[in-house]
C-alpha cells in the first residue's frame, strides 16, 4: 500500500487546508505502510512544531489509485 507524506505552510488554520505556495510543498516521501508514514510524518511535524502554519499530512495514495478498496 502506498502512503505519501507531504507538508508545507498553510494559508490559514481555518477550514480545508490550503497551501500558501504549492511550489514549496515538501514531499517527504512515499512509504509502503501506514506505520512507516507515521514515523516520517512525526519526525517532520516535530521539526516544525514552533511554526503554527506549517503542517504535514499522510495521504493514503492507495485509496486514490483504487477507490472503494480497504486495507483489510
Amino acid at each position: 500500500l502506498l502512503h505519501l507524506v507531504i507538508g508545507g505552510e498553510l494559508k490559514s488554520l481555518e477550514g480545508t487546508p490550503e497551501f500558501e505556495d504549492l511550489t514549496k510543498v515538501d514531499l517527504v516521501g512515499a512509504y509502503p505502510t501506514y506505520d512507516d508514514a507515521v514515523k516520517a510524518w512525526r519526525g517532520k511535524a516535530q521539526q516544525t512544531v514552533d511554526d503554527a502554519l506549517m503542517r504535514y499530512f499522510i495521504i493514503h495514495a492507495h485509496k486514490l489509485l483504487a477507490p472503494g478498496t480497504d486495507e483489510g
